[in-house]
């Protein structure tokens, strides 16, 4: 299936957290936080304003991004898990 978001919307795909800590301790899945890092699978065309004019979006597909725990929806398209969210609920690129 074939997905695009509209306007200031991003498809993204959550990375999984490390299965250990920095010191060799094995977290449980009960334990694991919600992931807060992902990879940009999709991105609409960009806000649009009052007048029509549509702002383009900072992200692009490909980018590794930050964004808050409880940011988005969580949606599942063809089996996979992704989150979609607004442009504005993502905090940075990772570079």
């Amino acid at each position: 299936m074939e997905f695009r978001p509209l306007h200031d919307r991003v498809l993204i795909e959550p990375l999984e957290a490390d299965e250990k800590t920095a010191g060799g301790i094995i977290i449980p899945d009960t334990a694991k936080e919600k992931p807060m890092e992902g990879k940009v699978v999709a991105a609409g065309s960009g806000a649009r304003a009052e007048d029509g004019s549509v702002t383009p979006m900072d992200v692009k597909k490909g980018n590794r991004v930050l964004y808050g725990k409880w940011s988005g929806t969580e949606v599942k398209i063809d089996g996979k898990d992704y989150v979609i969210m607004k442009e504005s609920d993502i905090l940075g690129i990772i570079e």
